[in-house]
Protein backbone atom coordinates (compact mmCIF):
# COMPACT_ATOMS: atom_id res chain seq x y z
CA UNK A 1 0.00 0.00 0.00
CA UNK A 2 1.13 3.02 -1.27
CA UNK A 3 0.12 6.62 0.62
CA UNK A 4 -0.93 9.07 -1.93
CA UNK A 5 -1.47 13.11 -1.28
CA UNK A 6 -3.53 14.65 -3.92
CA UNK A 7 -5.75 17.91 -4.37
CA UNK A 8 -7.40 19.40 -7.15
CA UNK A 9 -8.97 22.67 -7.92
CA UNK A 10 -12.65 22.71 -9.75
CA UNK A 11 -14.97 25.25 -10.73
CA UNK A 12 -18.96 23.75 -9.72
CA UNK A 13 -21.86 25.31 -9.66
CA UNK A 14 -25.05 23.70 -9.66
CA UNK A 15 -24.94 20.31 -11.14
CA UNK A 16 -21.49 20.36 -12.73
CA UNK A 17 -17.86 20.15 -10.99
CA UNK A 18 -15.20 21.02 -13.72
CA UNK A 19 -11.68 19.84 -12.85
CA UNK A 20 -9.00 22.72 -13.06
CA UNK A 21 -5.85 21.07 -12.22
CA UNK A 22 -4.64 18.40 -9.85
CA UNK A 23 -1.42 17.91 -8.09
CA UNK A 24 -0.59 14.54 -6.25
CA UNK A 25 2.39 13.90 -3.67
CA UNK A 26 3.36 10.58 -3.12
CA UNK A 27 4.87 9.37 0.24
CA UNK A 28 8.10 8.91 -2.04
CA UNK A 29 8.24 11.99 -3.18
CA UNK A 30 7.46 11.96 -6.54
CA UNK A 31 4.86 13.86 -7.80
CA UNK A 32 2.97 15.09 -10.70
CA UNK A 33 1.12 18.11 -11.95
CA UNK A 34 -1.44 18.90 -14.55
CA UNK A 35 -3.85 21.28 -15.52
CA UNK A 36 -6.83 20.60 -17.52
CA UNK A 37 -6.71 22.34 -20.91
CA UNK A 38 -10.76 20.48 -21.04
CA UNK A 39 -12.00 22.89 -18.60
CA UNK A 40 -13.92 26.24 -19.59
CA UNK A 41 -12.51 28.60 -17.45
CA UNK A 42 -14.64 31.32 -18.21
CA UNK A 43 -17.68 29.37 -16.13
CA UNK A 44 -15.31 30.56 -13.01
CA UNK A 45 -17.00 31.96 -10.45
CA UNK A 46 -15.13 35.59 -8.56
CA UNK A 47 -13.60 33.72 -6.15
CA UNK A 48 -11.74 30.96 -8.44
CA UNK A 49 -10.83 33.98 -10.83
CA UNK A 50 -9.18 35.24 -7.96
CA UNK A 51 -7.82 33.28 -5.61
CA UNK A 52 -6.90 29.63 -8.43
CA UNK A 53 -6.63 30.93 -11.96
CA UNK A 54 -3.97 33.50 -11.33
CA UNK A 55 -1.34 30.82 -9.90
CA UNK A 56 -1.62 28.75 -12.79
CA UNK A 57 1.66 27.94 -14.64
CA UNK A 58 1.65 29.28 -18.15
CA UNK A 59 4.21 26.07 -19.23
CA UNK A 60 1.96 24.51 -22.25
CA UNK A 61 3.22 21.02 -20.94
CA UNK A 62 1.29 21.19 -17.88
CA UNK A 63 -2.20 22.21 -20.21
CA UNK A 64 -3.24 18.70 -20.88
CA UNK A 65 -6.73 16.53 -21.64
CA UNK A 66 -8.36 14.91 -19.10
CA UNK A 67 -7.78 11.52 -20.96
CA UNK A 68 -4.24 12.43 -20.85
CA UNK A 69 -4.16 13.36 -16.95
CA UNK A 70 -6.02 9.99 -16.93
CA UNK A 71 -3.14 8.15 -18.36
CA UNK A 72 -0.65 10.01 -16.44
CA UNK A 73 -2.38 9.04 -13.31
CA UNK A 74 -2.55 5.22 -14.25
CA UNK A 75 1.09 5.55 -14.71
CA UNK A 76 2.05 7.79 -12.11
CA UNK A 77 0.19 5.75 -9.30
CA UNK A 78 2.02 2.47 -8.04
CA UNK A 79 0.04 -0.77 -6.48
CA UNK A 80 -3.21 -0.18 -4.39
CA UNK A 81 -3.02 3.68 -3.21
CA UNK A 82 -4.39 4.89 0.16
CA UNK A 83 -5.43 8.66 -0.39
CA UNK A 84 -5.63 11.36 1.12
CA UNK A 85 -6.85 15.05 0.59
CA UNK A 86 -8.11 17.92 2.71
CA UNK A 87 -12.02 18.73 2.70
CA UNK A 88 -11.32 15.96 0.43
CA UNK A 89 -15.35 15.03 -0.68
CA UNK A 90 -15.31 17.64 -4.17
CA UNK A 91 -11.67 16.60 -4.82
CA UNK A 92 -12.73 12.78 -4.44
CA UNK A 93 -14.94 13.09 -6.92
CA UNK A 94 -12.90 15.35 -9.44
CA UNK A 95 -9.93 12.36 -9.13
CA UNK A 96 -12.84 9.65 -10.19
CA UNK A 97 -14.79 11.33 -13.22
CA UNK A 98 -11.52 11.22 -14.96
CA UNK A 99 -11.87 7.45 -14.95
CA UNK A 100 -16.05 7.69 -15.47
CA UNK A 101 -18.30 6.35 -12.88
CA UNK A 102 -17.35 4.91 -9.84
CA UNK A 103 -17.23 1.37 -10.86
CA UNK A 104 -14.76 2.64 -13.34
CA UNK A 105 -11.88 3.13 -11.30
CA UNK A 106 -8.84 1.28 -11.30
CA UNK A 107 -8.61 -2.23 -10.49
CA UNK A 108 -7.23 -1.76 -6.64
CA UNK A 109 -8.49 1.53 -6.31
CA UNK A 110 -10.28 1.88 -3.29
CA UNK A 111 -14.07 3.93 -3.73
CA UNK A 112 -13.14 6.77 -1.01
CA UNK A 113 -10.44 8.42 0.15
CA UNK A 114 -9.20 9.93 3.59
CA UNK A 115 -9.67 13.21 4.85
CA UNK A 116 -6.62 14.87 6.66
CA UNK A 117 -9.67 17.48 8.28
CA UNK A 118 -11.97 14.68 9.87
CA UNK A 119 -8.59 13.36 11.74
CA UNK A 120 -7.57 16.98 12.78
CA UNK A 121 -11.44 17.35 13.77
CA UNK A 122 -11.49 13.90 15.81
CA UNK A 123 -8.48 15.07 18.09
CA UNK A 124 -9.25 18.84 17.97
CA UNK A 125 -5.78 19.78 17.19
CA UNK A 126 -4.53 22.78 15.04
CA UNK A 127 -2.35 22.52 11.87
CA UNK A 128 0.24 25.12 10.86
CA UNK A 129 -1.21 27.02 7.99
CA UNK A 130 -0.23 27.36 3.63
CA UNK A 131 1.53 31.05 2.82
CA UNK A 132 -1.67 32.29 1.04
CA UNK A 133 0.88 33.00 -2.03
CA UNK A 134 0.80 29.11 -2.09
CA UNK A 135 -2.48 28.46 -1.36
CA UNK A 136 -4.60 26.99 -3.93
CA UNK A 137 -2.19 25.80 -6.20
CA UNK A 138 -3.42 21.95 -6.16
CA UNK A 139 0.42 20.66 -5.78
CA UNK A 140 1.28 22.80 -3.20
CA UNK A 141 -1.76 21.99 -1.57
CA UNK A 142 -0.98 18.26 -2.72
CA UNK A 143 2.38 18.77 -0.68
CA UNK A 144 0.83 20.52 2.27
CA UNK A 145 -1.62 17.35 3.07
CA UNK A 146 1.24 14.88 3.25
CA UNK A 147 3.12 17.34 6.01
CA UNK A 148 -0.23 17.22 7.48
CA UNK A 149 -0.85 13.54 7.41
CA UNK A 150 2.62 12.94 8.68
CA UNK A 151 2.28 15.59 11.37
CA UNK A 152 -1.09 14.52 12.91
CA UNK A 153 1.12 10.65 12.71
CA UNK A 154 3.93 12.12 14.69
CA UNK A 155 6.43 12.06 11.46
CA UNK A 156 8.45 14.45 9.81
CA UNK A 157 10.20 14.97 5.92
CA UNK A 158 12.57 17.62 4.90
CA UNK A 159 10.74 17.40 1.73
CA UNK A 160 7.40 18.19 2.69
CA UNK A 161 9.16 21.82 4.82
CA UNK A 162 10.96 22.32 1.44
CA UNK A 163 8.07 22.75 -0.84
CA UNK A 164 5.58 24.21 1.74
CA UNK A 165 7.46 26.26 4.36
CA UNK A 166 5.07 24.37 7.19
CA UNK A 167 5.64 21.67 9.30
CA UNK A 168 9.43 22.72 10.31
CA UNK A 169 11.32 19.93 12.33
CA UNK A 170 9.41 19.88 15.75
CA UNK A 171 11.87 20.28 18.50
CA UNK A 172 12.55 17.95 20.63
CA UNK A 173 11.70 18.15 24.57
CA UNK A 174 14.85 18.16 26.51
Amino acid sequence: MMLYFFDTEFIEYPGHLDLISIGVVCEDDRAYYAISKDCDLSKANEWVRTHVLPKLPTDASLWKSREQIKQDLLAFVKGMPEWWACYADYDWVCLCWLFGAMMDLPKGWPMYCRDVQQVVDRIEVGLPQMPPSVEHDALMDAWWTRGAYEYLHGQWSQSVYEHTGCFPYPQRLE
